[in-house]
This record gives structure tokens, sequence and C-alpha cells, in this order.
């Protein structure tokens, strides 16, 4: 029996399978290691995960991470793990687990939509080919912060519609101030931005909303996707903003000239199936 766990910055995903079968299913706050230490990092795993992850020795832990990217990053997390676990581990990162999970043994482009944003081209084993995200101040088209980071840079210029405006601060209580502090003064400000963004999903309606979400999409697929052998490969996403805003994200992807293959909210079901497939 093995652990999987895949984590963005906002949330993490554990499953204990016994060979394709998930024994037991857990959520817990997101892990990265860019941002917390060891200490923290293990202190969350222990007093968040049920106590049926802690039974015993497992044969194997496989955790697939944002901040998971280098080496010094993911002996962080491997320390953490051994640490909790007492168990073998093997730290990859979040858009391994994406690809993996997406397209298990299939080759073909992997896009993460959520928190933050990340493409590659994987070969059905291990990433081929990345474009840089750069994060939510340089990069992170398409995701959540982006979106929250536009919508609210445009709230505080005037430059959104009043109304949505004051819908916004009404509904989140707070001031241009207080919401300023909580951007720059915040230790995990992407997940505030897209905390916020989700705003958005409520006003679908709205002439404004739609073009803001349905720019970002073009963005993410000029500045990403554009720079892959896109039309020879099944093109596939995963993450909550993608699943939220799926209606726009495919008609960007129609009016760009691509068809998507398969949008989905989690990872998961294809980690369990890949990591069965090993001992075929």
């Amino acid at each position: 029996m093995n652990i999987i766990g895949e984590s963005s910055s906002t949330r993490t995903e554990w499953a204990l399978v016994d060979g394709d079968r998930i024994v037991e299913h857990a959520f817990t706050t997101g892990l990265n290691p860019f941002f917390q230490s060891r200490r923290e990092i293990s202190h969350s795993i222990r007093l968040e995960l049920p106590e049926a992850f802690f039974r015993r020795r497992w044969n194997h832990v496989y955790f697939y991470g944002a901040g998971c990217s280098n080496k010094e990053k993911k002996k962080i997390m491997e320390s953490s793990l051994v640490a909790q676990f007492k168990t073998p581990v093997t730290v990859e990162s979040d858009l391994l687990g994406a690809a993996r999970g997406l397209l298990v043994r299939q080759s073909g482009l992997a896009c993460i939509l959520g928190t933050g944003s990340n493409s590659c081209l994987y070969n059905g084993s291990e990433i081929v080919r990345t474009v840089a995200p750069l994060g939510f101040i340089l990069g992170d088209e398409g995701s959540g912060a982006y979106l929250g980071k536009c919508m609210i840079a445009d709230m505080l210029k005037g430059i959104a519609p009043a109304d949505l405006t004051q819908a916004f601060f009404e509904k989140f209580m707070v001031t241009p101030n207080v919401l300023m502090d909580d951007i720059y003064t915040n230790s995990l400000p992407s997940r505030s931005l897209s905390r916020y963004s989700t705003f958005l999903a409520e006003h679908l309606d709205n002439a404004y909303v739609y073009r803001l979400i349905y720019s970002a999409f073009m963005n993410f697929f000029t500045r990403n996707i554009a720079f892959y052998d896109y039309r020879e490969q099944p093109l596939c996403f995963v993450g909550s903003t993608c699943v939220l805003y799926r209606d726009i994200l495919e008609r960007a992807a129609k009016d760009f000239g691509v068809e998507i293959a398969k949008i989905t909210r989690y990872s998961m079901p294809g980690l369990v199936e890949y990591h069965a497939g090993e001992k075929l």
C-alpha cells in the first residue's frame, strides 16, 4: 500500500491506495516549500491528516507539489514526509503530477489552471518541455491569482463597473486599504488573489467579467500554448479555475484554433492509475 499526495499552493489531496483502489482519502491545506519551512510542513501534515494515514509504515509515498521543482525544495519536502511517515519518499513537481494525472501514460500537453497556471509537453512518463510560468507577478496567465490581480487592479483604478466594484466590497466586507494590506502583507498573496477572484463566477452575465476571463485565457494560450506543437497533441487541463470557467475556456481555445481533450478538477484518479500500472 502506498500514499499519493498532490498539492497546489491552496490545498493538498491525499490518497492511501492499495493497487488501484483508494482505501482512505483526505484534503488538507496546501504545502509549498518555497513559502513554508520543514517544520511548518511537518506540523500541517501531522495535525490535518486523519490518523488512518499513520497506522503503519507503507511501501512508498509519492508526492507531487507546487514549489517542488528543484533539488533544494524537494529536499525540504522529502525530509518532512520521511519524518512523518517513516517511509521511502519520492517528491516531484505538481506539473508532473498534473501530466500523469491527466494523461497517465499517453503523450500530450498538460496544463494547470488553478491558483496558478503552468503547462508542459509530456511523453507518457516524464516532462520533455515546459514554458516558464513565472508566478502570479510575471506570469500565471489564466490562473485564479491572475484573474484576482486583474480584477482588483481594475476595481481600485476605477476601470471596473462601479456597481460591480460596490458588490465586491460588500461581499468581502473590506475597504480598499484593508484589501491592499491583505495582498501586500500576506505570505501567500496568490492564495488571497485567487480566493477573491471567485467573485467573478457570480457575475458571468456581466460583459466586463466575461471579457476579463476570456482575455486571461487567451493570454494563457498566446503566451504559453503557442510555443508548443499544440495541433499535434491532445490538450488537457486540470484545476479549480479551468472547471469554474469551463465554457469560457473552451470558447477561448476554439478562437485560438485548438480543441480541448479533457478538463477536470483533480489529478488523483489518474495518479492512482499511473502508479498502479508501475507494478504491471
